[in-house]
C-alpha cells in the first residue's frame, strides 16, 4: 500500500513538477529577501519598467510582457513596473500619464477605457516600431509572471491606491508576489505608510523608499525600517549636472547606514537606471548603468555599490548586470533553477 500511495504521490509531482518549481522560485526569492544578513553574498537585479529600456531602449517596449519574459529568461529576481487606471477604473501598465511616448495612440490614459486601451499597440522606443502587444492591465501582468519573478510596482497615482492594487494581486492568488514602496521622509510619511500596510493583504512586502537630499541621517533611517517592518529599502543618491561621481557613496551607503541595516536584516537597495535629460547617474551618485554599460566601467558602477553594501541593484540593464556580477562571484544559484522558472 505504501508504494502504490508513493507511487500515486510521484506521478502527481512529475505532473505538476513544472508548477511546483516555478513556485519555488518566488518563494526562493522571497526567502533571499527576508533573510537579508544570510545573503549578502548575493546581488538580487530588478529589471526597471521589466527591462524594456535595454540596449538605447531598441529591444523592447518598456513595461510589456516581452520585456518580463527578458528579464524572467536572464534570472532577474524582480520586474519593477508602472500603474496607471484607465477612464473605466482598471489598473494598466504604463508608465506616462500619457500614451504618446510609448504607444501608437495620443492623449491621457485615464481619458481612455480599457476597451480603448486595448487598441493602442506598444512601441520599441528607440525604434518607433510598434509591435503587437497592447497596453497590458495589471491583472494580466501578475499572470504573466506568476510563480516565475516578484513585481515591484511602481505607483503613479494616489497613495490608497496602492490598496486596490494588492487587492486585486490577493484575488488572484498572487499576493506574495508584490513588493509595493512609498518615499519617506518625515514622521508623518511614516504613519502613512503604516496606514496603508495595515489596509494591504498579508503576504504583500512593503518597502520604502528613501533619499539623502531629505533623509541623511541615519536614526531616522532606523526608525522608517523598524516601523514598517522592512526587507528592503530604496535608497536614492542624489547626484546633480556638473558635480563629480560620489566617492563613498553618501550618508544612506556609509558605515552608520550599512550598521543599521544589519542590526534591521534589510537590503540596501540601489537604483543605478538613467533619468532622461537628466545627468548620468542621478539616483546613483553619477555611478548609474550609463559608466557600467556605455562607458564600459561595471565595476566602477555595479561594483562600486555591492562595496558599499548593495545587495539589489534596479537597473535598465539587468542582463549585463547580471552577467557582470556572476562573472565577480555576486551571484548564488536558486534551487528551481532559471530554466524551469522562464519554461512556461
Amino acid at each position: 500500500m505504501r508504494a502504490i500511495i508513493g507511487g500515486i504521490l510521484l506521478s502527481v509531482l512529475l505532473g505538476c513538477g513544472l508548477a511546483l518549481a516555478d513556485a519555488g522560485r518566488v518563494g526562493e526569492i522571497r526567502e533571499r529577501l527576508s533573510s537579508a544578513n544570510q545573503w549578502r553574498d548575493h546581488v538580487m537585479v530588478v529589471a526597471h519598467r521589466a527591462g524594456g529600456l535595454q540596449a538605447r531602449k531598441s529591444r523592447f517596449p518598456e513595461n510589456s510582457r516581452a520585456a518580463l519574459a527578458d528579464a524572467i529568461s536572464i534570472g532577474a529576481e524582480m520586474v519593477e513596473i508602472d500603474v496607471q487606471k484607465s477612464s473605466d477604473g482598471t489598473y494598466v501598465v504604463v508608465h506616462d500619464t500619457w500614451l504618446d511616448r510609448t504607444t501608437n495612440c495620443r492623449g491621457e490614459v485615464a481619458d481612455r477605457t480599457l476597451a480603448e486601451l486595448r487598441t493602442c499597440q506598444l512601441v520599441v522606443e528607440g525604434t518607433s516600431i510598434p509591435t503587437d502587444e497592447a497596453v497590458p492591465t495589471l491583472a494580466e501582468y501578475l499572470e504573466a509572471a506568476r510563480g516565475r519573478i516578484m513585481v515591484n510596482i511602481d505607483n503613479k497615482l494616489a497613495p490608497d491606491d496602492l490598496v486596490g492594487m494588492t487587492q486585486l494581486a490577493e484575488r488572484l492568488g498572487l499576493a506574495d508576489h508584490l513588493v509595493v514602496k512609498l518615499n519617506l521622509w518625515n514622521e508623518e510619511r511614516i504613519a502613512e505608510a503604516h496606514r496603508l500596510i495595515g489596509l494591504m493583504p498579508r503576504g504583500v512586502i512593503f518597502m520604502p523608499i528613501v533619499a539623502d537630499d531629505a533623509v541623511r541621517d541615519p536614526g531616522l533611517l532606523e526608525r522608517v525600517t523598524s516601523t514598517v517592518s522592512a526587507d528592503a529599502v530604496e535608497l536614492i543618491a542624489w547626484h546633480k549636472d556638473g558635480q563629480p561621481m560620489t566617492p563613498d557613496g553618501g550618508p544612506l551607503f556609509g558605515t552608520r547606514a550599512r550598521a543599521v541595516a544589519v542590526r534591521g536584516g534589510w537590503h540596501l537597495w540601489v537604483n543605478t537606471y538613467g533619468i532622461v535629460n537628466k545627468s548620468a547617474g542621478m539616483l546613483a551618485g553619477g555611478r548609474g548603468d550609463q559608466l557600467a554599460v556605455e562607458a564600459d566601467l561595471p565595476g566602477e558602477a555595479f561594483g562600486f555599490w555591492v562595496d558599499r553594501g548593495a545587495t539589489i541593484i534596479q537597473t535598465d540593464e539587468p542582463g549585463e548586470a547580471i552577467r557582470w556580477l556572476d562573472a565577480n562571484g555576486y551571484r548564488r544559484p536558486y534551487a528551481a533553477g532559471t530554466q524551469q522558472a522562464a519554461a512556461r
